[in-house]
Parts: C-alpha cells; structure tokens; sequence
C-alpha cells in the first residue's frame, strides 16, 4: 500500500543537469579547461557538501578566480546564470503527479543549495502543485543520502515508512531509503518521457497492494 509519495526535485520533478551534458557546458562558460579541469573538479567536490546545507555556492567563486585562476565575473551567479536558468520543466511527469496526488499525498524530499528553491519557484518552471510536505536540506541541515533526513521526511509526511514511495534519480538516494523501509521508484533522468509513464505504470499496480 502507498499512502504518501515523495518526489525529488532536481532530475525529476523539474530536468536540471542529469542525463544532460548541462554540466559539462557550465564548466565551459566559467572557463575552466583541460589544464585546471581535474583542480576544479577536487574543489567542488571539497565544498559539494557544504553547499548542499548552508554554504552559499556563489561564495565559491572568488576561491574558484584565486586557486585555478578563472576570471568569472563579479556580476555572474553560480546560483542562478549557472545552474537555475538551465533547469528546465518536465512536462511529463506533472499528468502523474496529478494522477498520484488524487488518491495520495504528496511532498518533496530534495537536496538544495541555499536559495535555489525560491529561484526555481521564481522561474516558474514547478508544477501547480500542492506539496503536503516540502524537506528541503538547506532547510532541515541534512542531506540525502544522510538517514537523518529520511527519518525527518518520514516524521512530517506522518506515515510508515512501508507505506512511502520515494521517486528519486540518484542510486544511493534509494538504497538510503530502502533501509528504513521505503518503497522506490528509480527515475531515468536520461529519458523523462518513458521513465515518467513507467512510474505511472508502477503507481497503479503497487497502489492498493
């Protein structure tokens, strides 16, 4: 039986940069190349977690200008010119979150980047959706695949964790997930279309088991 749906937001309730070479394209525009590209991916991945809490990501730019020696602009935002205006909507998932939320509560469990919630919302790109509940990892100070921030989710959304689906992107985000019990549904980011009608297909036959 399901009787609360939790859905990513990045990768699948909106195309942000999975299955995409969206990322690939950023790293171009910020100027980085093949002799400080290995650099530049060890200093992201220095501060990945810290941004996914509390760290402002447009507070790396200026350590990005000293230690490789980019020249990005003072004007330019990670935030938004980098990530938020190359999100884009996912049209077909949102006739499933519609269909899903007619017999079932619904909510977001995401990892976010201080601000980036709002600037989405700003952009326009969310579906018209009423979310039950919202776990955002700027929010709460955890982050998936932390088990705390599963455990807050489950809280809030006030159900058993054998009666959550969990629609994430991310392998580890659904294993982490699976140990308390969730059910999950794993989204193909690569091909929203089809993996949009198999979550469709998913709901229906495991609804009312």
């Amino acid at each position: 039986m399901i009787s609360f749906v939790y859905f990513d937001l990045g990768g699948v309730v909106i195309q942000d940069f999975s299955g995409t070479n969206k990322w690939e394209e950023l790293k171009k525009e910020l100027g980085v190349t093949k002799k400080n590209y290995e650099d530049f991916e060890k200093l992201w991945s220095q501060y990945h977690d810290e941004i996914n809490i509390d760290r402002d990501v447009d507070s790396l730019i200026p350590i990005f200008n000293k230690e490789l020696g980019l020249k990005i602009p003072n004007n330019y935002s990670l935030l938004t010119d980098g990530f938020v205006n190359r999100f884009e909507k996912n049209k077909s998932i949102r006739p499933v979150i519609k269909e899903i939320q007619r017999v079932c509560k619904v909510g977001l469990l995401t990892n976010m980047y201080p601000g980036m919630f709002s600037a989405i919302n700003k952009r326009g790109i969310l579906p018209d959706i009423n979310w039950e509940v919202i776990v955002d990892s700027t929010v709460v100070g955890y982050q998936k695949p932390d088990s705390e921030i599963y455990e807050i989710a489950e809280r809030k959304a006030n159900i058993k964790g054998s009666e959550i689906l969990f629609i994430e992107n991310t392998s580890k985000n659904i294993k982490a997930a699976e140990s308390l019990g969730w059910q999950t549904f794993l989204y193909d980011s690569s091909n929203p279309n089809e993996s949009s009608r198999n979550l469709m297909e998913f709901f229906l036959n495991n609804s009312t088991k």
